[in-house]
């Protein structure tokens, strides 16, 4: 989660527009809207205003690491027994909204079979479980993100 979700979680639990934040501070809807998605960023006086606007604490705006504190508890609470309990795309859509939305666009079907034949690959070639296969696969997918010229 970044400044700007923190900034729209903020002022819909204080039951504000972004018209109405604006008019407090003196700045332009857009401009709210510019800090929401983050495109800018307020200045150090301006998140003060908002946390007493909202009623909450500065940490509480600014602080990355909520949704991944949360995630880590529910990590953390998560054993063998109860993994499959544990709703894994609702807990990380906290931090990655696109998991919400993605199921709606996407064609998971075709991307289903595909997966599934690559997963049957490692298990095969390198005699890994499923679970394993899985893993590899994903830690193959993030390596891959990260080497993808931006």
């Amino acid at each position: 989660m970044n400044i700007g979700n923190n900034l729209v979680d903020a002022r819909k639990k204080a039951n504000l527009s972004q018209e109405e934040v604006a008019f407090k501070l003196n700045v332009t809807r857009q401009t709210i809207s510019k800090w929401e998605l983050g495109e800018t960023v307020p200045s150090a006086i301006k998140i003060k205003k908002l946390a007493d606007i909202y009623n909450v604490s500065i940490d509480e705006l600014v602080d990355d690491d909520k949704i991944l504190k949360e995630i880590r508890d529910v990590i953390n609470r998560t054993n063998f027994k109860n993994v499959n309990e544990t709703d894994w795309t609702s807990v990380w859509s906290k931090k990655y909204p696109v998991l919400k939305t993605y199921q709606k666009e996407v064609n998971i079907d075709k991307y289903k079979k595909e997966i599934r034949n690559l997963l049957k690959s490692l298990m095969k070639d390198y005699g890994y479980s499923e679970l394993d296969a899985m893993l590899v696969l994903k830690d193959i997918l993030a390596h891959n993100y990260k080497n993808i010229d931006k």
